[in-house]
């Protein structure tokens, strides 16, 4: 049986303690865990940010904000050991998970978790996807999120459907959180995309 890492990311204000339960709770069998630590601690609520920013956050990002979103995706690859890797995450963690298609790592991951999420970088996810083989995409988003909208989320689904990469949808009604309720589904994809090596 092939073995990887699953690498799940905290979002903003979180931590990689409070992130590690769920990723232990959908790793796929025999596959090592791991959580990086954003390394910006959140000036206002705690925790730690993979990237900060005032503005409005339907607004693309700033030059500040882009410098530390490539400065954490080096920090995330720095921690990832060799071999598979499963990636995703919540809120930021999920944006930074899909823009790593666009490094080098590229070549190892064999599936992506994106919860409560959007695109960090649209263009250039939307230019790397169509040099890239597909692989799998687990999408979980609530209609009722205020912090992410469910408009600007589904558009990071379709950047992976229009680029031919299959792409499961977990809708659900509720907020910006994981549905509990969808744990089973959750962990059928990131299953799908163990077996899949």
């Amino acid at each position: 049986m092939n073995t990887g890492t699953l690498v799940m990311l905290h979002g903003m204000t979180g931590t990689s303690e409070k992130m590690q339960p769920l990723a232990d709770s959908l790793a796929p069998s025999g596959w090592k865990v791991i959580c990086p630590q954003a390394e910006i601690q959140h000036p206002a609520r705690g925790g730690y940010a993979w990237w900060l920013r005032a503005e409005d956050p339907t607004l693309p990002l700033g030059k500040e904000s882009q410098e530390q979103v490539l400065d954490s995706m080096q920090r995330v690859i720095r921690d990832i050991p060799d071999g598979p890797v499963i990636i995703g995450g919540f809120s930021q963690g999920g944006a930074i998970a899909s823009a790593l298609l666009e490094t080098e790592l590229h070549e190892r991951i064999v599936g992506l978790v994106l919860i409560g999420t959007k695109t960090v970088r649209p263009d250039k996810l939307t230019e790397a996807l169509p040099f890239l083989k597909p692989r799998e995409v687990v999408w979980m988003h609530g209609r009722r999120d205020h912090l992410v909208t469910f408009e600007v989320a589904i558009e990071h689904a379709e950047i992976f459907e229009s680029a031919g990469w299959p792409v499961t949808r977990l809708e659900h009604e509720k907020g910006h959180m994981v549905n509990l309720n969808q744990l089973d589904e959750l962990k059928s994809s990131i299953q799908r995309m163990a077996d899949s090596i």
